[in-house]
């Protein structure tokens, strides 16, 4: 019988990731701070035409795109002359869980399958779970998710219990923690009892499954316009959505701007009881996007698929209230109702467009269904509760964890960039602390891969340590 106090479990850790992703992840490593990212996706990924084949055969994919052409109108008004780019949605809340992450589950849990395993576990708060649940069900295996769902009072996000409710109804068993460490502990300890699959979203299959989102909306755009978007906006938290979606577009050949897009909940952590139902948004926030994008080894594997700084030109955040005013504005001008995450990249195109020509294209790559915990109302209802001011104004001025502001006008919707070199500059910094080696040439590679940019960015930020 082994030991299950936390130390101990958590001292196995590697062990019972090996035994449950079935990756040997010291065969890229080097030795030093580069591993060899691209063999890691070839050797235990799939080929993007295996991917569709996949993805297609349980109705995952093939989503459509849509043209806003009310929100592009709106966006026209407050634009310079000549300005603002038609807006664009790939419509993702067409697959079977209601978002993308269906392309990434649909992957994990075939791979599973063909592996032998009896089940699979996830941990996830979000659409992650739902989609694991679903390709589950459609695949004959069990499946378990694993929550950061209360407070230490027992109260919970309403936008986590509507999700653990849509697991539960797609056959999972749910799992709901207190937030904390205990997560991943339970997380782990579940994997070694079991034997069942760890369906990580940081897995090269889990990635891989977007790259077909990205290579979609290339064909789609080329076949119905003839040309490849002029931006793509993703939008951002453990940075794998932004990363499969970069990465199938460069398959197809497409170079878009990619700009990644997070809610600003500077100021509070993710993982503070006292704050954790102090934040209106559980995914797509700068409390993931932010350490994700600068450090992403920091997930439930030994190293992962999802690097976002890679292919990110531009970072941009958006404030909450302007988030739920573009939710609303979807549905009463476009007709469509859609979830938080989506309308998170739809709140930062809003904006962006307005700066780009009025022939140029920018699309937001996701929708997500939406309803109970997922909605507005509820969400805006739950804010109040916990002592959160909600009013109209300019959003510029919104505190996280204090209040919520609406824009009292449209034209105060705007973003607000993120350094990447300062990103840059500290996934540098994390990697030479993290590996206490003295950076080979190899490494100095490695690293200007790691932040898209050169040998010589590399060399003048390690002078500086």
């Amino acid at each position: 019988m082994k030991e299950k106090d936390y130390q101990s479990v958590m001292g196995r850790k590697a062990e019972i990731m090996l035994k449950s992703v079935g990756i040997d992840y010291s065969k890229f490593e080097s030795g030093s701070i580069a591993f060899d990212y691209e063999k890691m996706m070839r050797e235990t990924g799939y080929t993007l035409e295996e991917m569709q084949n996949i993805q297609y055969s349980v109705n995952v994919g093939n989503t459509p795109i849509l043209e806003l052409k009310n929100l592009t109108a709106l966006a026209r008004k407050f634009a310079p002359e000549g300005k603002g780019a038609r807006i664009f949605i790939k419509d993702e809340a067409c697959n079977p869980s209601g978002s993308f992450k269906a392309r990434r589950a649909a992957n994990a849990v075939y791979h599973a399958k063909r592996l032998g395993y009896k089940g699979v576990i996830a941990a996830t708060s979000g659409n992650y779970g739902a989609a694991v649940a679903s390709q589950a069900a459609i695949a004959g295996l069990k499946c378990i998710i694993v929550q950061e769902c209360y407070d230490s009072k027992g109260v919970g996000q309403p936008e986590i219990i509507e999700k653990a409710r849509k697991c539960e109804a797609l056959g999972a068993e749910v799992v709901q923690l207190s937030v904390g460490p205990e997560l991943f502990y339970k997380f782990l300890l579940l994997l070694e009892e079991t034997e069942y699959f760890n369906a990580s979203l940081y897995t090269p299959f889990g990635i891989a499954g977007v790259e077909t989102l990205g290579y979609e909306i290339s064909m789609q755009f080329r076949e119905k316009y003839g040309k490849d978007p002029d931006a793509v906006v993703c939008t951002n938290a453990g940075g794998g959505n932004l990363t499969g979606t970069a990465r199938g577009l460069a398959k197809a050949g497409a170079a878009p701007t990619i700009i990644g897009a997070s809610v600003n909940l500077s100021g509070l952590h993710m993982a503070s009881d006292g704050q954790f139902n102090k934040k209106s948004f559980t995914t797509g926030h700068t409390g993931f996007g932010m350490p994700f994008s600068s450090w992403p080894d920091r997930s439930d594997v030994p190293r992962s698929a999802a690097r976002p700084l890679r292919y990110m030109d531009r970072y941009v955040t958006i404030a909450q209230g302007e988030v739920f005013y573009m939710t609303e504005a979807l549905a009463s001008l476009e007709g469509l109702e859609k979830g938080p995450a989506g309308n998170t990249a739809l709140a930062a195109a809003f904006s962006i467009a307005q700066e780009m020509d009025q022939d140029q294209t920018i699309i937001v790559q996701e929708t997500e269904y939406t309803g109970a915990g997922k909605h507005i109302q509820p969400q805006i209802s739950f804010a109040k509760d916990n002592g959160i001011e909600v009013f109209f104004g300019d959003p510029k001025d919104e505190v996280p964890g204090k209040n919520i502001i609406f824009p009292s006008h449209p034209s105060l919707i705007k973003v607000k960039d993120v350094d990447l070199d300062h990103m840059r500059k500290s996934l540098i910094k994390t990697a030479v602390n993290t590996y206490q080696v003295t950076p080979t040439e190899a490494d100095i590679k490695f690293l200007a891969e790691e932040t898209k940019t050169d040998a010589a960015f590399v060399k003048e930020v390690l002078k500086s340590l």
